[in-house]
């Protein structure tokens, strides 16, 4: 068969499956060429989910003629020259107007500022139509219709309306978040219409309109540089979680992306911090040289690569564990949020109300009768006890220091113990209610977790060293961490070309499965550039060990001792959850409190 050249609509509409995916694929592309544009205001409005319209309006720079005939032509940019070393611009690549416009019917009408009047020009299926004059305000609007028309097929594989409309948004969500100092406006038929109001420099107020005000109050500011590497931007306290990842945010130079780096490292930053099948929300920024990271990875520019991965991973975990320690031992906000609605009495509409016979026991107005909890009976036991007050020392101390006059102690002061499990402490402004067992396991791990990093950890000694066949490239990796792994108790020597000995492995893992545990940090090192596996698997045993030898729930409790875990909570990293990520504590203010009771 004779190779021939295939024409440039064919050329456009083979780019087009890779760039343009879906409608939410050419909304991100419009959206980067009106922020390249220098664009402070951004409407975006869509019909059918995108597929019947989709229509950018920017008051960026604009285009004149020229410009415009140019920029639906593949391989048309203003964003490049002659090297992808230096890339500074969301989009580069000059791709995806041409793309749009063979597979979809397209118009563009831009000005310039400068301009006494405007120009459009229109393509169809690749068809480019004549330049002609417009009315147009400066800055560009670009109207998508009919998507995929000119490839029926492409139609088949979208999805509903409903979630093309929802991944629009999420597009427009990332955007705003990069870009706080730009006004986004989202609308549409298939939708309501959602504004986020520029906010200047001030980036967690924009995170705040995308991601609810409920995370500004659970928020970790985070602010660390590694080498020429610098990562800015929030952590939610580990407390306030999600059911999925999408409320986890990356950008790379201003960019928004779904690398799956970035994400492992929060994950496992987190790790040991959240329950299983929750997710940390976190809004990260990496800021580092272009010429460090490869952009040009995938047509849609979502994936990169980074020169020197390890060291990008370690800053982000560094960072957010460093934030963590500092100031990640307080509980989400949201907590006290459901406990006051687990108060509220139930309320049923009469429509609602079951038809059941009425009878004293169950009526809602029958008197009052407690059986357990606050009864006198089960209170009885608290008679013989001083209330204690918040100066009270952490009974293990061995020299403990008199505490200041006018010290703060936002645990405030143990007030009664509730079955044998629940510390209620009073402080300045409210009460907070404390799971003992869990509080004193996450004292426990932290310890011991301190004691992991203090020293080289307890090894045993193989009677006879496993000998480990695996890839000579294998070996070379895992070599090369050597050292980092002898400090964990795993002792390594090269056994030949391709082959590792195994000489110690550590005390705490008990009997280890060599093979296996060799294999998989291969595996870790040569996706990661790191050998952080085996610390986890450490850790992991260090939790289970820490659970299983803190106090007890059904323990009562001193007052002393109450409040020596209250001190040592608010001292403590990480105390604001226990080893598998459930709270410790919720805190309830007054104000919260007087509202149950209708007195505010």
């Amino acid at each position: 068969m004779a190779i021939r050249q295939l024409s440039e609509t064919l050329i456009n509409q083979i780019a087009a499956g890779e760039v343009i995916e879906r409608p939410a694929s050419a909304a991100k592309e419009l959206i980067e060429n009106a922020l390249d544009a220098g664009a402070t205001r951004i409407e975006i409005a869509t019909a059918g989910g995108g597929k019947a319209l989709l229509r950018v309006s920017d008051n960026g720079s604009g285009m004149d003629a020229a410009d415009l005939e140019l920029a639906v032509r593949r391989h048309c940019t203003s964003k490049i020259s002659e090297t992808l070393e230096d890339i500074r611009t969301l989009g580069f690549r000059g791709e995806a107007l041409p793309s749009i416009g063979s597979v979809a019917r397209l118009s563009i009408a831009s000005r310039r500022r400068d301009s006494a009047g405007g120009h459009e020009i229109a393509v169809a299926g690749g068809k480019i139509a004549h330049m002609r004059p417009a009315a147009a305000n400066p800055g560009t609007i670009v109207e998508v219709r009919d998507l995929f028309f000119a490839t029926p097929a492409r139609l088949k594989f979208l999805k509903t309306e409903k979630a093309e409309a929802g991944a629009i948004t999420e597009i427009v969500k990332r955007m705003a978040i990069a870009f706080p100092a730009v006004r986004f406006v989202l609308s549409g038929s298939d939708r309501t219409t959602l504004e986020f109001p520029a906010t200047g420099d001030d980036h967690l107020a924009r995170m705040a309109q995308v991601l609810g005000k409920e995370f500004r109050d659970n928020a970790i500011a985070l602010d660390a540089v590694r080498e020429e590497i610098s990562l800015t931007g929030f952590a939610g306290v580990p407390t306030f979680n999600r059911g999925n990842s999408a409320h986890q945010y990356a950008f790379v130079n201003g960019r928004p992306v779904q690398d799956k780096l970035i994400l492992s490292a929060i994950r496992g930053a987190y790790a040991e911090t959240i329950p299983s099948g929750r997710h940390p929300v976190a809004v990260l920024s990496i800021t580092l040289d272009p010429a460090l990271v490869d952009v040009n990875v995938h047509p849609a520019k979502s994936d990169v690569r980074f020169r020197d991965p390890g060291l990008v991973r370690g800053l982000i975990v560094g960072a957010i564990r460093e934030a963590l320690a500092r100031d990640g031992s307080r509980a989400a906000t949201t907590g006290a949020s459901d406990m006051l609605r687990s108060f509220r009495p139930g309320f049923q509409p009469n429509s609602q109300r079951p038809q059941t016979a009425w009878s004293a026991e169950t009526s809602p107005s029958r008197p009052y009768q407690p059986t357990t909890g606050f009864g006198e009976r089960p209170q009885a036991s608290f008679d013989g006890l001083s209330m204690p007050s918040a100066r009270a020392e952490p009974q293990f101390s061995p020299q403990p220091a008199e505490p200041e006059p006018n010290a703060r102690y936002p645990l405030g002061a143990a007030r009664a113990q509730i079955h044998a499990n629940y510390i209620v402490a009073q402080t300045e402004d409210g009460l907070v209610i404390v799971d003992q067992h869990a509080a004193h396991e996450r004292l426990v791990f932290e310890a011991m977790r301190k004691a992991l990093h203090s020293k080289r950890l307890a090894s045993q000694v193989l009677l006879i060293p496993e000998i480990i066949d695996i890839p000579e490239e294998d070996c070379d990796r895992l070599m090369q961490h050597a050292a980092e792994l002898s400090e964990l108790g795993l002792a390594i020597e090269r056994f030949g070309p391709g082959a590792i000995a195994v000489r110690e492995t550590p005390a705490m893992l008990g009997e280890v499965d060599a093979h296996g545990l060799i294999r998989q940090l291969a595996d870790e090192i040569a996706e990661w550039d790191t050998a952080s596996g085996l610390s986890a698997k450490l850790e992991y045993v260090a939790a289970t060990m820490a659970c299983h030898g803190s106090v007890r729930s059904g323990r009562r409790l001193r007052p002393e001792e109450m409040n020596a875990l209250l001190r040592e909570m608010e001292v403590t990293p990480g105390s604001g959850q226990c080893n598998h990520g459930r709270p410790t504590y919720i805190e309830l203010k007054l104000s919260d409190i007087e509202r149950l009771f209708g007195r505010s």
